[in-house]
Parts: structure tokens; sequence; C-alpha cells
């Protein structure tokens, strides 16, 4: 069977934990777990010129990611976050407020990339910086017209999105993750009025944003997958909470590399609930060893 081609795009950075630095950003760990499922992976975001960028890229190439597309500013440092973990191992985050992702640029190679790969993954925080968001936004517009699929992951950040930021990146998506935590933002931006029922409210921008799928994670209570035909209520697995940092980034990788597998959907959301409840027992949000 092929492996599935994948790009990433956004942000490469450190999550700063009180007991130390830790290599992270949604699509960086998005990438790697989809790298450990078996895919080609290739990731597109810019780093500083400074210590922390090189061990990010090292960190990449050890998971087997294409690093070709990666940039480096000598202006601005890599990205850092400042994470807190409370009780029950939810994180809260301090983000640095200018960063080198800010500034990723349109290349010819990312051009040329493009063209051979199954699948785009692209979040809002990413799109924070102009240059960074308008290269997104060519690369997700550029694979909405060949009809490669294109995951848009919300991970909302305050204060780094809007209500056009989420419009704009709904209208050039074809499936949305997004969390419990951001189905009633993502939908009041998109002009959807949210329900009591969140699967009616999923529904509904499926057909307001002409979506292939949209789903929604819940926490320890596992997730939702509403596509034209399903709605798929899949329970979580039970673990031993370290953290839950990352753990909604490998629920994408296993959404993405089994939509671009073909596998049912039922089994897709099966495996990415107990991925993400794998993710949960480790701290960080990348473990070394695969756990599937």
């Amino acid at each position: 069977m092929k492996r599935p081609v994948i790009l990433a795009c956004g942000e490469v950075l450190w999550d700063l934990f009180p007991e130390g630095a830790r290599f992270g950003g949604a699509p960086a760990n998005f990438a790697c777990h989809a790298a450990m499922l078996g895919s080609e992976v290739s990731i597109l975001s810019s780093l500083g010129n400074d210590p922390r960028g090189d061990e990010a890229i090292a960190n990449l190439q050890g998971f087997g990611i294409d690093t070709s597309l990666m940039q480096q500013t000598s202006n601005v440092p890599t990205g850092t976050v400042r994470v807190s973990v409370d009780a029950v191992g939810k994180p809260s985050f301090e983000i640095q407020a200018e960063s080198a992702w800010d500034r990723v640029a349109w290349t010819n190679a990312l051009e040329a990339r493009l063209a051979a790969v199954d699948a785009i993954y692209f979040g809002t925080l990413g799109q924070r910086g102009q240059l960074a968001r308008a290269t997104i936004r060519r690369a997700a517009g550029f694979a909405k017209a060949r009809n490669i699929l294109r995951v848009f992951d919300v991970n909302l950040r305050r204060p780094f999105f809007d209500a056009a930021l989420i419009r704009d990146s709904m209208a050039l998506a074809s499936v949305l993750k997004l969390s419990d935590d951001e189905i009633e933002e993502v939908a009041t931006a998109c002009g959807v009025t949210p329900d009591a029922k969140p699967e009616s409210t999923l529904r509904s921008l499926l057909a307001r944003c002409d979506l292939d799928l949209a789903v929604m994670t819940r926490g320890a209570e596992g997730a939702i997958l509403v596509s034209p035909e399903d709605t798929i209520f899949q329970p979580g697995f039970p673990t031993a909470v370290r953290d839950t940092v990352g753990a909604g980034d490998a629920f994408t990788a296993a959404l993405t590399v089994g939509l671009l597998r073909r596998t049912s959907l039922e089994i897709i959301v099966r495996n990415a609930c107990q991925i993400a409840s794998a993710v949960c027992a480790h701290s960080g949000a990348v473990p070394r060893l695969p756990f599937l």
C-alpha cells in the first residue's frame, strides 16, 4: 500500500514547562504522529537562527520528517510557549508574541511539493502573522483547486484569532477538527447558531461550509464524527492522565492517515481516540515510541 503523503503547515516551537522545555507546536506534533503512523510527512514552518531552531530540526528529522521546506530567519527567534498544567492535566498557554513561524513565505519548492501531496494540514495559530497567513492560505487554496484533502485543525489560542480568520480557513478546508471548547466560537463565526446537541451544530457547519467531514473531540468522553451520511459517537478510552498536551494533534494525525488509507469512519474515530488516550498517559505531546 502506498504511504500517505502529507504536508503540515504552521508553528514549530518549544513548550516551556516548569520542569523544562519540550519540542512542540500543533503542526509539529501532528507531523510526528503522522510519521509514526507510517506516512511520508513534510513540514512547512520557519525557525530562528538559534540553538532551539537547530534542535527543532533535529527532532523533526529524528521522526523521519522531511524538513527541506523549513525556513530560517535571523531577525526573530524560534517560537516558545509557556505551559502550565492544572490538577487534571489540562494545559494553559502563554504564547510568545512574535516568533519565527510568523515569517514563513511562499517558495517554488513549496509549490512543487504541494503538487505531490495527498493531504495538507493547517490551523489558526500558524496564520497569526500576515506573511505566514498569506502563505498557508495560498497553499490550502492550491490544494483545494486540485481536490487534495485539506484538514483544518482549529486550535484557537487567544488573542491570536478572530471570526474572519476562522471563516476564511473554513472556506479552504474539506475536513474540520475541533474540540468541545471551540465549537461554539467556530459556529458563531460561521453564522451557525450553536445547538444544545453538538452533532447538530457539526452537521450545520458541514452544510454551511461545504465540508466532507466534521469531528469534535470531547476530552475523556471521546469524539463525535459527522459526515453527510453518518453520525458516529465514539466513547473515550480510560487512561491515567499525565497531561493532555498534544492529544488532539495525535487524534488529528490518526484521523488524517485513516482517511487517506480509506479506512471505515468507525475504525478511524476509534483508533484516533485510542491514540489520543495513549498520549495523555505520557508527559509531553510526542512519546518517543509508537504505542499501537
